[in-house]
């Protein structure tokens, strides 16, 4: 049976940010689709006109109607799109794995309030370094995400999710925990954090404690591998 598994990077990032984890999968005979969205190509044109559909629909592009099942894997920010996929088109993923990041639910924005055309990644560094999300990344690795970093187009930080289609929440998946332990994710989506918020509606979902900062990808490259071989059935 073929397996493919689709690896959908967070904010400011391209493919390359799997190049640790997609060989590992590959090795393992799982046909792997490493994906840069929309407007985070270095030379991309018209960033601050790529919209979320856009990003939804660059998703959805890539998954193999003519392979026996389909893996998921969005990281951080895109789980916003990667949830539009599962309302728009439930039947073409058989696992969705949420790499420190969750489902979200119908209104949602990330920044409503983002007006300009791009976010940079300069914009959030000091947050980002702040609230321990560069948490065992080293040097080299910190200053090779922030010189291959593509500043995020405004209106995927800025725009609303629309969903409508309730066989979405049926779609199993894995929720990989790695910024605070799996029990606080539900906790906090029950005091109202609105990004986590999803995890309540969404019924068939997994926890798994990774912990490290918000990259695992890097940090912790096989260890991820394995999370996501475990999802995919392997």
């Amino acid at each position: 049976m073929t397996t493919q598994i689709v690896l959908v990077p967070g904010f400011w990032l391209g493919a390359w940010a799997w190049d640790a984890v997609a060989p590992l999968l590959a090795d393992r005979g799982y046909a792997v689709t490493t994906l840069t969205l929309p407007g985070l190509e270095p030379d991309h044109p018209a960033r601050g006109e790529v919209t979320l559909d856009d990003h939804a629909e660059a998703i959805a592009a890539v998954l193999d109607r003519g392979v026996e099942r389909r893996v998921l894997v969005v990281h951080s920010g895109a789980a916003l799109p990667g949830t539009m996929v599962l309302d728009r088109h439930p039947d073409l993923v058989d696992h969705v794995v949420f790499v420190d990041t969750a489902p979200v639910r119908d209104g949602y924005a990330m920044n409503a309030d983002l007006e300009d055309p791009e976010f940079p990644l300069s914009a959030a560094w000091e947050s980002e370094m702040a609230d321990g999300s560069m948490r065992d990344l080293d040097d080299e690795q910190l200053q090779t995400f922030r010189a291959r970093a593509v500043p995020q187009p405004g209106h995927t930080v800025s725009g609303q999710v629309l969903l409508s289609n309730p066989a979405r929440l049926a779609v199993p998946g894995t929720v990989v925990c790695t910024a605070f332990p799996s029990t606080d994710y539900r906790s906090y989506a029950e005091q109202g954090a609105g990004f986590l918020a999803g995890l309540l509606d969404h019924t068939p979902l997994a926890y798994v404690d990774l912990p490290t900062g918000h990259w695992p990808m890097w940090s912790r490259p096989v260890e991820l591998a394995d999370v996501i071989d475990r999802a995919a059935g392997g």
